[in-house]
């Protein structure tokens, strides 16, 4: 005959398990929800108001400088114009006209220090009455954010 099993030990050890998992994805969840494209945004009302289109990201380990010299080269291959540098502020503002009509989209990043490492933001503006596709420019500026690792 086999000895009673124990299941005092069962439910413990289950709750255990269980605590642990949560402790495992509520401690992973901010390193989730800082990447790029989870902090995109878009902000205005199309046709009717300008529309700005954010994100951000924080690069742990990365060298502010380093950061605002990729920016700067992944906004020309991305295809901006006039892209001016203020290096004090950790600003980069460009410019981008791709309607025909004369009316320029603006794009300005930031980089600035974050504990060990640089958080970089980026807003693309279009003017009232211009159209972009949301899925298009978060990959573009998503692009743009993520070479401050290079």
């Amino acid at each position: 005959m086999k000895p009673a099993r124990d299941n005092r030990q069962g439910p413990t050890m289950k709750k255990l398990i269980c605590a642990a998992t949560l402790i495992v994805l509520f401690s992973a969840t901010p390193l989730l929800a800082q990447t790029c494209e989870s902090n995109f945004e878009v902000e205005g009302t199309p046709m009717l108001t300008a529309l700005n289109f954010r994100t951000s990201q924080t690069f742990a380990g990365v060298d502010r400088g380093q950061a605002i010299n990729s920016l700067r080269a992944a906004m020309l291959a991305e295809g901006f114009i006039r892209v001016s540098v203020d290096r004090a502020a950790g600003a980069l503002t460009a410019f981008q006209e791709t309607s025909g009509s004369g009316r320029p989209q603006t794009l300005r990043v930031s980089a600035r220090p974050a504990g060990k490492g640089t958080r970089v933001d980026a807003v693309f503006m279009i003017q009232a009455g211009q159209l972009a596709d949301a899925t298009t420019i978060r990959r573009y500026l998503c692009r743009i954010v993520s070479a401050a690792r290079s």
